[in-house]
């Protein structure tokens, strides 16, 4: 029964891929989302049972990746963390093909579109069931493919050509990154196996090998080889061109890419390897900082941005940023809720600016808006709790994770993390700012764009986007609070031999 959780996306793949074009509009929508629902439904009780028993599922397929190997064969887990990753993506995935069966429907490769999302859907559940880096690596590269497929489907504009091979050729950086940790694994390990992997590291961290006479520890190349990967996946600094530029592509797929998929990778890379990364000191310093960047730039970057996606997009890499900080001071429970949380009120902004773009005849540039308030009430409404979420507002979603990571952070008793941790408090107030910046200029204020535009826009008639709008509206008000005790509550033991840290990493930095 849960192999059926990812095998419903792919059924929904191939049954629109090559017999979409004997199915009906409303023939492939009941499909997708009955299978979805399927999935969604079996994940949900195979994660009650997860936590009464505290139990991990493993299914192993006797065959083989390749002949020669005798180690590397098809098997799956579900832990807690596959779970929480798994019900995450089925919930926005579910919401956006409910989403595009009104937001795409009079696009004439509806069916193509539709099977596309499932795929992406697949390849990501792929990826996080994964037991072992060749395996992890097919979703890796499968998740690659369908953003570059989706974020070019309106294949005849030049700008969406363009948005997807930079997509695809800056993710090549981690990539490449991804597969020289493989090599590098497998030398040394002789195996790609993580269970294997992560029981024979505490052996091998103090292995060094002198170059220029610098005295270089394997694990520590090990681990910034992994950050690279999560780096080009989650659009960290450096490697983040590629996310605001991919807004090229329909909305819905901004929504699926930036809420639960694409970039999530990343940041899921670095919280199943936390059995790598707390043997190196320097690796948790890099991604600490590396998390501080890329939230502070990625604020500053939205302030001065004018197209409406590409503001949510830059505040995206911003709130991944966060969720890096969390997992360099060793709070990998912290960044999975902060994840979880993000994926709800992310998708919640980006399909309401969806319903704002679809209104305004395609218009994505908010100085061309204003006194939408007026003409899109549910839509406002939408925004403004995604808005708020977003900020951390007390008692919506986003409140409890990003409240955490910060209250986390101000305990560090260095100098040297006071000013890393200033420096994230400022990000945090130019998120308040380029969020307020952006409602004041869509929803208030004075009509700027095309009255013959305004006096036609009518939200009543969209049902299945007020559906999805009203869905998440309910999990960025009270997910988190539901699930704060599950994460991070006193005394749960729900991530026990999934996510570990050495408690003296916790307080680095500090004198015993």
């Amino acid at each position: 029964m849960l192999f059926l959780i990812f095998l419903m996306p792919f059924l929904n793949f191939l049954l629109l891929f090559f017999f979409g074009q004997f199915i009906s509009y409303y023939g492939a929508v009941f499909i997708v989302v009955f299978f979805l629902l399927i999935s969604l439904s079996i994940a949900f009780y195979f994660l009650i049972v997860l936590v009464q028993l505290n139990c991990i599922f493993i299914i192993k397929f006797p065959i083989q990746f390749f002949f020669f190997s005798n180690i590397l064969n098809w098997s799956f887990i579900f832990d807690s963390l596959t779970f929480i990753m798994l019900i995450l993506v089925l919930i926005v995935s579910l919401i956006v093909h409910i989403y595009s069966s009104e937001y795409m429907e009079f696009d004439i490769h509806f069916i193509r579109f539709l099977s596309l999302l499932s795929l992406f859907t697949f390849f990501m559940f792929f990826l996080v069931t994964s037991t072992n880096f060749i395996q992890l690596f097919f979703g890796w590269e499968g998740v690659g493919l369908c953003s570059y497929l989706l974020v070019n489907f309106w294949f005849t504009r030049i700008q969406a050509n363009k948005s997807s091979f930079k997509a695809m050729l800056v993710n090549r950086f981690g990539d490449i990154s991804l597969l020289f940790l493989i090599c590098l694994l497998y030398f040394f390990f002789q195996t790609t196996d993580f269970i294997i992997i992560f029981s024979l590291i505490k052996y091998y961290f103090n292995y060094s090998f002198i170059i220029f006479g610098l005295n270089i520890y394997i694990n520590n190349i090990i681990v910034i080889l992994l950050i690279i990967a999560a780096t080009g996946k989650s659009a960290q600094l450096f490697l983040h061109t590629w996310l605001p530029d991919a807004m090229e592509g329909p909305t819905p797929v901004s929504a699926l890419i930036h809420a639960a998929t694409m970039v999530t990778a990343g940041i899921f890379l670095i919280i199943r390897f936390s059995f790598l990364i707390e043997y190196s000191f320097i690796g948790l310093l890099i991604i600490l900082i590396l998390g501080v960047l890329t939230s502070f730039f990625s604020g500053l970057f939205a302030l001065v941005q004018f197209d409406l996606k590409k503001i949510i997009a830059y505040s995206t890499c911003s709130q991944l940023g966060f969720m890096m900080i969390a997992c360099g001071l060793s709070r990998y429970d912290i960044a999975l809720f902060h994840l979880f949380n993000h994926g709800f009120f992310k998708a919640l902004l980006f399909l309401s600016s969806g319903s704002i773009i679809h209104a305004l005849n395609d218009e994505q540039d908010i100085r061309k808006m204003g006194c939408l308030i007026f003409f899109l009430p549910f839509t406002y409404l939408c925004f403004f709790l995604g808005t708020f979420a977003l900020i951390g507002f007390p008692f919506l979603t986003g409140f409890f994770s990003k409240e955490a990571i910060l209250t986390v952070f101000f305990f560090k008793k260095d100098i040297y993390l006071y000013i890393l941790y200033f420096l994230t408090i400022i990000s945090v107030m130019f998120t308040s700012i380029y969020s307020f910046r952006l409602l004041l200029y869509v929803f208030f204020g004075s009509i700027k764009g095309n009255f013959i535009i305004y006096k036609f826009i009518n939200e009543y008639f969209y049902t299945s986007i007020f559906f999805s709008l009203g869905v998440l509206l309910f999990t960025s008000i009270f997910f988190g609070f539901i699930f704060k005790d599950l994460f991070i509550g006193f005394g749960s033991n729900i991530f026990n031999n999934i996510i570990f840290f050495f408690l003296t990493n916790l307080y680095f930095f500090n004198e015993f």
